[in-house]
């Protein structure tokens, strides 16, 4: 079975469209930060694609607006800005910018497997260094279902091939989040067979685009040659 890869970016933004930027005033500085977007997750979604010859998909409007990365009966899928909003007004926001993004990506993978291929789906995001006052311990992120082997299998060797490239960096598997949580991946594995659909979420530490800059060219490298390394094992 042929290998073929997506790559999705489910918090690429912070855009707020016009007809909903009244509600966002005074939260200014809620959307300009870690809560109102993945830093660097865009780039990295288009640097794996680039890298891979992959179908990306990207959303850059914020998930204080609505999160597509979580279930429709999730808690948090609006945020303290837009949950007590008007229920027409809530299921608007979901017509326009919830359902065409996750449609959009799932029609993608479906059609994919009809024509024969095993997907392996990476969903970029990135993580803010200190939260509630701790340090999360990690500069890169695999987050995947141990239950399924595929994925099991895949971010073992891709951990393995990461500490032997770089050693100097800290590669966690299901950090600083469990990968069977709610996600788009979580949603995903239920709709297809386990033998033909890998979603990975993969999650960088967000001092790559702010205090270390300087370093986030060769981390990205290592990431796409450590993951073309492995599923070519």
């Amino acid at each position: 079975m042929r290998t073929c890869f997506v790559i999705s970016c489910e918090h690429g933004g912070n855009q707020i469209p016009d007809d909903y930027r009244p509600l966002f005033r005074g939260y200014e500085s809620l959307l300009d930060s870690h809560r109102g977007l993945d830093f660097g997750a865009l780039q990295l979604a288009n640097a794996l694609a680039d890298c891979l010859g992959a179908a990306l998909f990207t959303a850059t409007v914020s998930r204080l607006l609505v999160d597509l990365n979580r279930s429709i009966r999730h808690p948090h899928l609006f945020s303290e800005v837009t949950r007590n909003l008007p229920s027409n007004t809530r299921q608007e926001i979901l017509a326009h910018y919830y359902y065409p993004y996750r449609n959009t990506v799932e029609t993608a993978i479906a059609e994919a497997i009809r024509r024969g291929s095993h997907m392996i789906h990476v969903s970029a995001h990135s993580f803010t260094p200190t939260l509630n006052g701790k340090l999360r311990q990690a500069d890169i992120g695999l987050l995947y279902d141990p239950s399924k082997p595929l994925e099991r299998a895949l971010c073992d060797d891709w951990q393995k091939v990461l500490k032997k490239t770089a050693p100097g960096l800290r590669i966690r598997r299901n950090y600083p989040y469990s990968g069977k949580a709610d996600g788009f991946t979580t949603y995903l594995r239920r709709r297809f067979a386990i033998n033909h659909y890998a979603g990975i979420e993969l999650e960088v530490n967000q001092r790559y685009f702010f205090t270390e800059q300087a370093r986030w060219p060769a981390v990205r490298d290592t990431i796409l040659e450590s993951l073309l390394k492995s599923t070519q094992a």
